[in-house]
């Protein structure tokens, strides 16, 4: 976990949020995700908005990964399936990042 903090004046016991487990964190009260909301996230790099558009890139990819995106695309194109599912698990890792240091800031706050 990086240890850059929201605020300069932490006073987040991270000994106790290092030492805790995922199954340790109550999610029950957290409501769903609305495809409305996620329509209005913006993807950060390093903080920053990433640019957007396409970019033409040039890369090996595993048989096997190929024909299923090919199976699964049905004669549409198959890259942009292999993007959408590569865009998926970018903004999945970072919103669940960002709701464990959320919540355990939450949880630390509470005592």
């Amino acid at each position: 976990m990086n240890k850059k903090y929201s605020s300069k004046a932490s006073q987040t016991d991270w000994d106790r949020i290092y030492r805790m487990r995922d199954e340790d964190i109550d999610l029950s009260e957290i409501p769903e995700i609305t495809a409305k909301q996620m329509a209005r996230t913006v993807l950060r790099v390093g903080g920053k908005p990433a640019p957007k558009g396409k970019v033409q890139v040039n890369l090996s990819l595993d048989a096997g990964v190929v024909a299923y995106f090919k199976t699964q695309a049905g004669g549409r194109n198959f890259q942009k399936l292999i993007n959408e599912a590569l865009k998926t698990k970018i903004r999945d890792q970072n919103i669940e990042n960002i709701l464990r240091r959320v919540i355990r800031e939450e949880l630390q706050g509470a005592g």
